[in-house]
């Protein structure tokens, strides 16, 4: 969440900020949220005053007492009482008031950070580009044709025991999917330097308030409950929560940490887009990349950590490119992202297969993860980032539809054949 006193002293700036974003609802709430702290400051101011007027008149019965005259320190304690009935109502008010406003502070999404541009999806950057478009002799098809005349991939299927969006890998299909995990978590693990984990894939509210999700995404998460439990959205959730209510050694930053989950979204509201294929699904896989870094350190460290990311299309010989969201594409809990979108020659189409985002302090304000900058030094919130190192569905979108032959088969880049035993599916 934003910090309160920022807001406060500088209010201009941060409606500034929040403009590029486009959601004049969202302007209307910094309005809200400063006419609650003017009320929740003079509740403060209130009891303060009461408070010291009962301070007063307790020495003051003590006093009266001693000198024998009790009628007027008994009219006193009326008084005292009087007073300590209205500390308990604006007390009352003051904590229904400061509710409120942290309610508003989960509202309010993070500030753009000041290079991002104005403007919705159409006005994103495309930063650079990497890689040949791929040609062929023939007409690309669609990874869904060339999946299911190979019997990798079948929908029908998994369907039938999950409904749509739930796909079903078959053969070497499968081994693709576990195949690219492997090639993934390893390239990040041995040569990026990233801690390896494998954490729950399943996360309480506290978690998912921490990260952004609740309370606005919450009707594209699915629950559990009985247990109050939230299947993961993305392992970013689980893995920015392990240092949550912590005070991180400063010198152990940069924390960087890349797992595997499967990913379950429900994609309330996107009902008929995207719907043939692997294009948008409710349940598919990803290997995230998490950084906890000095706020110093931030911006260098999305750069590094999109590289990494890159480094992935890179080794499987894909085009792609990187391009800078603006603020009306900006996610909510975003201050910078650069998405990184292959080419996908069967369906014709740039496809997002990461999102590689900078959060400055905003996560970590919310789940309370802090660093100390030097021994003794007073705690600081750390920066939060991360990435999909990548997300698998359109990654093997690409992967099929740039290596299909003439004859129907699949070639597989090097990198990856080497987890899977042959450079070759089909003919």
């Amino acid at each position: 969440m934003l910090d309160l006193k920022r807001i406060r002293e500088d209010p201009d700036v941060v409606r500034s900020r929040l403009a590029v974003r486009g959601k004049s609802e969202v302007l209307e709430l910094v309005d809200r949220l400063l006419a609650l702290d003017e009320e929740r400051r003079a509740a403060i101011a209130e009891v303060d005053g009461l408070r010291a007027q009962r301070n007063e008149a307790s020495q003051q019965v003590g006093k009266l007492k001693q000198a024998g005259r009790a009628d007027e320190a008994e009219a006193l304690i009326r008084e005292m009482r009087e007073l300590g009935e209205r500390m308990g109502a604006t007390e009352a008010r003051r904590s229904a008031v400061e509710e409120s406003v942290r309610g508003l502070l989960l509202q309010i999404p993070n500030l753009p950070a000041p290079d991002v541009p104005p403007g919705g999806e159409e006005d994103n950057v495309v930063v650079r580009e990497w890689g040949e478009t791929p040609r062929y002799t023939f007409e690309p098809r669609p990874h869904w044709e060339l999946g299911e005349e190979l019997g990798i991939l079948d929908l029908a299927r998994g369907a039938k025991v999950a409904g749509s969006g739930f796909p079903l890998f078959v053969g070497l299909g499968a081994r693709i999917e576990r195949g690219l995990i492997s090639l993934m978590m390893d390239l990040h693990a041995r040569e990026h330097g990233y801690t390896e984990l494998w954490p729950p894939f399943v996360v309480n509210e506290q978690a998912a308030l921490g990260t952004g999700h609740l309370p606005k995404f919450g009707d594209d998460m699915y629950r559990v409950p009985e247990d109050g439990l939230y299947l993961v959205p993305t392992a970013e959730v689980p893995v920015t929560n392990l240092h949550a209510g912590e005070v991180l050694d400063g010198g152990a930053l940069p924390i960087a940490y890349v797992a595997y989950t499967p990913c379950f979204r429900r994609e309330a509201g996107a009902h008929g887009k995207d719907t043939r294929g692997l294009l948008r699904l409710h349940q598919f896989d990803k290997v995230e990349l998490v950084r906890f870094e000095r706020p110093e350190r931030g911006e260098a460290a999305l750069e590094e950590l999109t590289g990494h990311a890159e480094t992935v299309l890179q080794r499987l010989g894909l085009r792609y490119r990187v391009v800078l969201l603006a603020g009306g594409d900006l996610g909510f809990s975003n201050a910078k992202t650069y998405d990184l979108e292959v080419w996908a020659p069967g369906v014709g189409k740039w496809l997002e297969v990461s999102s590689c985002s900078l959060y400055t302090d905003y996560q970590a304000r919310r789940a309370n993860i802090r660093y100390r900058p030097a021994p003794g030094a007073k705690p600081e919130f750390v920066y939060t980032l991360n990435g999909s190192g990548l997300a698998l569905p359109r990654t093997l979108i690409a992967l099929l539809e740039t290596y299909q032959q003439a004859d129907g088969s699949i070639r597989i880049p090097e990198p990856l054949a080497g987890y899977l035993g042959t450079d070759r599916i089909g003919r």
